[in-house]
């Protein structure tokens, strides 16, 4: 049972709502009234309770049924005169006991109609996140002085046009007997241009399957795709890891396979998980000297949750240190039980340098895509996801798409996000041009209005005229949703509010990269990092060069630039050392990351700790008009500074602490007096001095965080 409002919870138990409220606060359930919202462990132990009830109340009846059979008996065996007369008094009293049952009964149907009434006038009504009072007032039909004064009964003063949050705006509905919901959000897309509809068997073809390669870092996925499909790749990519995703079809037996490439690296989890949920196979590389690491796990829970099927790689077997069969018991520990040990997982000891159990491989990717029957129509629209999207500067928005049902052609009018365009050209993984791709065909696409974010489904519109329409929509939205997450400027009503909150720190960042892809990996990797104290903002995250646009929103906004894989116009360059805006430039991620770490730890609080510099011992008193008491003192160990911190004790007890007002040796004011020497020490408003006292001198150190 899900949950469940006190007043449905009555007319199920056929109850009164006063009687179920006594009954929940008896059981320590806390009800305020009948609209209040029940648990559903809650609502469980209520309906127990008066299921045993119920069942009492059968077995009494029961028993009075039996007791009334035996009298009856009795009857039978005495006199007929006497029999009747006594059945004529029985029936008397039966028939005065049923009236009043009856009347009891209608009685009590009667108080069980009377709630079902007033449940039947309860309206369920729907209103966004955050509505204005006026809003409320129009879904609720009340005037809105009427919420404003609910309001301020509950201790909120809010005008017409201020916000209400949405927990409060249902209390407020209660008061009315409306139960309010949350509006639903609509998916533009999926409006214009619906689901994808069940199609008809005669209409299916088989298309090929798409393989994802996942796995942790350095394991050997771009090897082994490179030995695959007899290129090299790993040797252009920065520091030896995959920075984007990249999508080819391999030839096995005259039947295509789809291969799709996700960097290991943890940062591009999003990137990894937009894999798993355009395949159908995943291929787990795990190295056989190194076992199941992380980001083997979150490729694990990644394919999982895309419900796809896992065919374990260990590779690296050319390797002394080779272990497969601790990498089979790791993979047990997550659900993978490799065949050969009993389970239902295909393990294939490969390795990527010599090219060893390859084709083994492709035989089990080959023999679980024919089990999979994997089929799509391709006399239709096209449809299917931005697998990578990037600016080019001759051949302008460029985006890597992957069809997963229909067939796209050259001259197709596309919508996806907020891009849109008439397909101008269509290049294939092996840079050929091609004029329509079927499903499961990755291919290049130009003519987009801008660049696509990867991730996002394309769809092929009746006409250029509606993708713009159904685009300028998602801009629209977009921007509805960007002022509604913009916080608002601080106002005295909110200051009190945002002092106790914390007073949280903002560091700003602006992000350019090369491909969309990179720009949410970096997005993803500098929001993690976010802190109680520090909050980090991505205010801006785009594709291309750093432009003088970019530099005046940073120094706008107070932000830092993050260029990754790209450079900053000169124009900007200039800009930027002008406005001193911190432009920083990375090719790999975990420099960005150590970078912001360092900033974020400059940007706490201070911690600071006592560093004690000497003590002294005070020896003589003297008086000094406009001054007071001075201590004549002698330093023991250490030094003693001018503007430092004092501690006087007197037999074991501090008796102050504060600043030490001025240090003199003679009658010259010294910078600090050294150990062995004497001094003379005035103390900031504190005078009750005495012969024999100790004076700790310290101050406060700021320590590295």
């Amino acid at each position: 049972m899900p949950k469940v409002r006190i007043y449905e919870l009555a007319k199920m138990l056929k109850i009164e709502n006063k009687e179920l409220i006594e009954k929940l606060k008896e059981l320590g359930i806390d009800a305020k009234s009948h609209m209040s919202v029940l648990t559903e462990e809650d609502a469980a132990v209520v309906m127990e309770m008066f299921d045993t009830k119920q069942d009492t109340i059968t077995a009494q009846e029961k028993t009075e049924q039996q007791t009334e059979q035996v009298e009856q008996q009795q009857y039978d065996v005495t006199e007929k005169k006497q029999e009747n007369q006594e059945n004529q008094n029985h029936k008397k009293g039966k028939n005065k006991k049923e009236k009043n049952h009856n009347q009891q009964n209608h009685n009590q149907q009667q108080k069980v109609e009377q709630p079902e009434q007033s449940e039947e006038d309860v309206a369920v009504k729907y209103i966004g996140e955050n509505p204005t009072v006026k809003e409320l007032a129009e879904v609720l039909g009340k005037n809105a002085s009427e919420i404003v004064k609910l309001l301020m009964k509950k201790g909120i003063m809010a005008g017409i046009n201020q916000n209400v949050e949405f927990d409060m705006a249902v209390a407020i509905a209660e008061e009315f007997d409306i139960i309010l919901e949350k509006e639903q959000e609509k998916d533009i897309m999926e409006e214009v241009f619906g689901q994808e509809e069940q199609d008809d068997e005669k209409d299916l073809k088989e298309r090929p399957p798409v393989v994802v390669v996942m796995g942790h870092v350095d394991h050997g996925k771009t090897s082994l795709l490179d030995s695959i499909r007899h290129s090299s790749v790993t040797s252009n990519e920065a520091g030896g890891i995959t920075q984007h995703i990249g999508a080819y079809t391999v030839q096995i037996a005259g039947k295509p396979i789809t291969f799709l490439d996700t960097p290991g690296h943890e940062a591009f989890t999003a990137m990894r998980m937009r894999g798993a949920q355009i395949t159908d196979i995943a291929v787990l590389v795990v190295a056989a000297d190194d076992g199941v690491m992380p980001q083997t796990v979150e490729a694990i829970n990644h394919a999982k949750a895309a419900g796809v099927d896992i065919i374990v790689a260990i590779n690296k077997m050319d390797k002394p240190s080779a272990n497969p069969d601790r990498v089979k018991q790791e993979l047990t520990e997550y659900g993978l039980l490799a065949e050969d040990w009993g389970g239902e997982t295909i393990c294939v000891p490969v390795s990527a340098v010599n090219k060893q159990g390859i084709d083994q491989l492709l035989e089990m990717i080959t023999l679980v895509a024919e089990m999979k029957e994997l089929k799509a129509n391709p006399n239709k629209k096209a449809r299917g996801a931005i697998v990578e999207a990037q600016l080019d500067k001759g051949r302008g928005s460029v985006a890597t798409v992957l069809v997963q049902s229909g067939t796209l052609h050259v001259g197709d009018p596309v919508v996806a996000g907020s891009a849109y365009g008439k397909i101008r050209a269509m290049t294939d993984d092996k840079g050929r041009r091609v004029k329509k791709a079927g499903p499961s065909t990755p291919v290049e696409v130009l003519g987009l209005s801008e660049v696509p974010t990867a991730g996002d489904t394309f769809y092929v519109a009746e006409n250029e005229k509606q993708a713009r329409q159904v685009a300028e929509s998602v801009i629209a939205k977009n921007r509805e949703n960007l002022i509604k997450d913009t916080p608002q400027k601080v106002s005295l009503d909110d200051l009190f509010t945002q002092i106790q909150s914390g007073n949280v720190k903002d560091l700003n960042v602006v992000v350019k990269a090369d491909v969309q892809g990179s720009v949410e990996a970096v997005r993803q990797s500098l929001e993690r990092l976010s802190n109680e104290e520090v909050r980090i903002r991505i205010i801006h995250g785009g594709v291309g060069t750093i432009t003088e646009s970019d530099v005046m929103l940073a120094s706008a906004s107070n932000a830092i630039i993050i260029g990754f894989n790209v450079r900053p116009e000169p124009a900007a360059k200039l800009f930027a050392d002008e406005e001193k805006v911190d432009v920083r430039l990375y090719r790999v991620i975990y420099n960005a990351i150590e970078d912001i770490t360092a900033a974020m730890k400059g940007m706490l609080d201070p911690v600071y700790e006592e560093k004690v510099l000497g003590h002294a011992e005070i020896r003589q008193l003297f008086k000094a008009s406009g001054v007071g008491s001075i201590a004549g003192s002698y330093v023991l160990d250490g030094k003693f500074e001018r503007n430092c911190q004092a501690r006087i004790t007197r037999d074991g007890i501090v008796v102050f602490e504060g600043e030490l007002e001025s240090l003199k040796r003679f009658k010259d004011d010294v910078k600090e007096v050294a150990a062995g020497y004497e001094c003379g020490l005035v103390f900031k408003k504190f005078n009750d001095i005495k012969v024999g006292d100790f004076v700790e001198a310290f101050k406060m150190v700021e320590v590295p965080r």
